[in-house]
């Protein structure tokens, strides 16, 4: 049973049982089903995957609207505050876990399993017997050439470009929370709005630079160790940059709709801190991946 109570009492909001964990449980599974069966070339696995997202999104709409709802009817005090507020600080911590996994992926297959196959250390005897003549030189599909020849991306065009894109995204966000403190709605709009579209220019270089990777360079998900740990540490971070830029979408929608205030606004700073995470992930990404 859910408690109702002005923003300053010491009870902690407890709400209604809701539906929305087991119908998004549900929606992720499907999701995983068609993607699982998509990538094993099963003719039915992209339509799955697809109906899988359209019960994800509408379960998300549902359930962020139901904690809307709850949060301008005035039902959060200060305690549920600190605990929305420890919450995303530990899902940003998984978040870099799950980063630092992949990062830790692309730094053993170049650093150690790459020299170790071309003759290093203890990787002598499997250098001659299996891979002789192997140059363990980075990039590099393996020994193998699994995927054949490819070319890779030049760090100081497109790549270049989107690391100016989402610094300069950086700084609108950090303008329009400072326009939200000082209560200033209109120039909240313009700086918000102009983070979305950063965001969404972002994308779109994002996307020219895969159809170029695939057309031009032979540069594919199956072009050995690099093409894995490219597309992986790559299409993972454009999926949270897309993820963030339906958030602020949303949140510019709330902002429009006065739910904030210069004092009570942490679904805008959630957000922020989750853009910013984005920022400082695709540094790192253009410094390990594209210039190294």
């Amino acid at each position: 049973m859910g408690q109702t109570h002005s923003p300053d009492a010491n009870i902690y909001f407890v709400p209604h049982s809701s539906k929305w964990p087991f119908v998004g449980s549900i929606a992720m599974f499907v999701t995983m089903v068609g993607v699982a069966s998509w990538l094993n070339d099963a003719a039915w696995g992209m339509w799955v995957f697809y109906a899988g997202l359209v019960m994800l999104s509408a379960t998300l709409f549902m359930w962020f609207g139901d904690v809307i709802r709850e949060s301008v009817s005035g039902h959060y005090n200060r305690q549920v505050d600190v605990s929305f507020r420890m919450g995303m600080v530990w899902f940003i911590f998984s978040e870099v876990m799950f980063f630092a996994a992949f990062f830790g992926a692309l730094f053993y297959a170049r650093t150690l399993a790459l020299p170790w196959l071309g003759g290093e250390g203890d990787g002598v005897m499997t250098n001659s017997l299996l891979w002789e003549g192997f140059s363990a030189a980075w990039p590099s599909a393996g020994p193998g050439q699994v995927g054949g020849q490819f070319q890779t991306i030049p760090a100081w065009g497109l790549p270049l470009l989107n690391t100016l894109i989402l610094l300069t995204s950086g700084v609108t966000i950090t303008i329009a929370h400072h326009a939200l403190k000082a209560g200033n709605r209109s120039q909240l709009l313009i700086w918000l709005g102009a983070t979305v579209l950063l965001g969404c220019v972002f994308l779109f270089f994002q996307a020219e630079e895969y159809i170029h990777a695939y057309k031009e360079l032979n540069l594919t998900l199956g072009s050995g160790i690099y093409g894995s740990t490219f597309f992986m540490l790559t299409g993972f971070h454009g999926l949270h940059v897309t993820l963030g830029t339906l958030m602020l979408a949303i949140i510019w929608f709330r902002c429009a709709k006065g739910h904030f205030t210069k004092d009570d606004h942490f679904g805008f700073e959630a957000v922020a801190w989750y853009w910013h995470f984005v920022d400082v992930v695709w540094l790192g990404l253009f410094l390990f991946v594209y210039v190294l």
